[in-house]
């Protein structure tokens, strides 16, 4: 006889959340090593010690971390998803009946509280640290290299640069990300990098950069690098930049100084491509750092604006002199 699947007609329930875990599920391998208990202690002094209890900080982390490994973006969607998930739930301690933050949360977590105590970056560090204590990091040989991320504006809502001028801007009317960008001008990432001004300035995102560098029609990006432990291909460091050489490669530098100081690893051996090749550059990883490049030489000896290349000239070693 057929059989028909109807709900059961119970009062009370069993339930052992636990239980319906999988062992090898990837939020639990997470969770094993996951330590987070340092959060509250650094975000302490952005609290008041009046009003109700707060959501908790953890909880946020966690359901970021959630959104991170299952590749959500969206922060509406995330809440949703740990909503209906139970193992998102056992994860974020949430149990069956715990209450889903809203979106909205997250935003001004990220925007606030998170941003100016630096906790993300703590809990970056926090798995850094663990990765070496499990024996991940081999501290030899070092990567560095920059990833395009496709910022969220659109080209219509923007200016030529000959039609952005910075001293007819009143910052205090301006929008957050006018603010913010004004405020990094000075910032070796940012406006300090390079005084050439970009071809198209975003209206509501002004620290993007307009690049061609995918070989692609142009968009608004930035850059995120990557420094990276070669054994077990471990990020070791991340800085967010401008999508431009000259940021990048600073970036660069100061990943290499932060996790010396930070975890007192310094390589033997560092590999980049060839935007990392400048002579200045290559003067700071061997003579200053101490490091080996395998770092493919930036030539621009070859000249397009029809004076002379290198290859135009030879060289007479007897009289120590081009000719």
């Amino acid at each position: 006889m057929m059989g028909r699947q109807t709900a059961p007609a119970k009062l009370f329930y069993d339930f052992d959340l636990e239980s319906h875990i999988p062992a090898d599920h990837l939020l639990r391998k997470v969770d094993r090593f996951l330590d987070l208990g340092d959060i509250r202690a650094r975000l302490r002094p952005f609290y008041s010690h009046l009003g109700r209890p707060s959501i908790d900080p953890e909880l946020v982390v966690r359901m970021l971390l959630i959104g991170y490994l299952t590749g959500i973006r969206s922060e509406r969607r995330l809440c949703e998803e740990v909503h209906v998930n139970p193992a998102h739930r056992w994860f974020c301690r949430l149990g069956l009946d715990g209450r889903v933050p809203d979106h909205s949360t997250f935003s001004k977590y990220r925007h606030g509280k998170f941003r100016d105590s630096d906790l993300l970056r703590l809990v970056f560090e926090g798995v850094v640290a663990r990765c070496i204590e499990e024996g991940l990091v081999g501290g030899t040989g070092f990567a560095v290299d920059a990833s395009l991320i496709l910022a969220d504006v659109a080209k219509m809502n923007s200016s030529a640069k000959a039609r952005w001028d910075i001293a007819d801007i009143d910052a205090q009317k301006a929008p957050r990300a006018v603010r913010e960008y004004l405020e990094t001008l000075n910032d070796a990432a940012f406006g300090a990098a390079t005084p050439v001004l970009p071809k198209f300035v975003s209206h509501a995102d002004p620290a993007s950069q307009w690049t061609a560098a995918q070989k692609k029609p142009a968009v608004f990006t930035y850059s995120d690098n990557y420094l990276i432990d070669t054994d077990n291909a471990v990020i070791l460091d991340v800085e967010a930049t401008r999508s431009i050489r000259q940021a990048e490669v600073g970036a660069a530098r100061t990943m290499v100084d932060r996790v010396e100081q930070r975890f007192g690893l310094k390589p033997t051996w560092l590999t980049a491509d060839t935007a990392y090749g400048s002579a200045e550059t290559l003067d700071w990883v061997v003579r200053t750092k101490k490091i080996v490049p395998f770092i493919p030489v930036f030539d621009k000896s070859a000249r397009a604006d029809g004076t002379w290349s290198r290859s135009d000239f030879t060289w007479d070693p007897e009289n120590d002199r081009y000719f």
